[in-house]
């Protein structure tokens, strides 16, 4: 019998701990406004798995939710307590749920990332050697105008 490889992490606190099971089908480096925001950094590196191989340790989550421009709904769940990023969620990526790559224990960055989206927002300090870079994403498609929603339009 071959057993798939697990890996743990959790949260800044230790309340929240994840388990994923086998390797990840897809990492993606986003340095889109939202990542930015919500990691409070300059990109958010998310490695994906089926949401099967996924599972919640212990602790208790909060969620948030949020509408893009394209009209895509993103779910966060965070650990109550200190605020981590555990788990997030994208509509369009049903049955996926992306981890953020820093959380896991110890954090080895195990995984390679395959793309790079919203490049056109990437701080000008970075560089990585990833074959797959996209202005934007293959599913952008604004609804409304193409801004943050904390960003202030500055009219003359």
């Amino acid at each position: 019998m071959n057993e798939e490889l697990s890996r743990e992490g959790g949260c800044l606190c230790g309340k929240c701990k994840y388990r994923t099971t086998g390797d990840s089908p897809r990492t993606i480096l986003c340095h889109c406004r939202y990542c930015q925001t919500l990691t409070g950094s300059a990109l958010s590196a998310n490695v994906w798995f089926p949401e099967e191989k996924v599972s919640l340790l212990k602790g208790d989550l909060s969620s948030y939710e949020m509408k893009t421009e394209s009209g895509n709904l993103v779910t966060t769940n965070f650990c109550k307590n200190c605020g981590s990023t555990i788990f997030l969620r994208l509509n369009v990526f049903k049955g996926m749920v992306a981890i953020p790559g820093g959380s896991y224990d110890p954090p080895t960055f195990w995984f390679e990332p395959q793309v790079e989206n919203f490049c056109r927002s990437k701080a000008p300090f970075l560089e990585t050697e990833i074959p797959e870079k996209n202005n934007t994403h293959p599913m952008y498609k604004p609804v409304r105008e193409d801004i943050h929603p904390h960003t202030k339009k500055v009219t003359e």
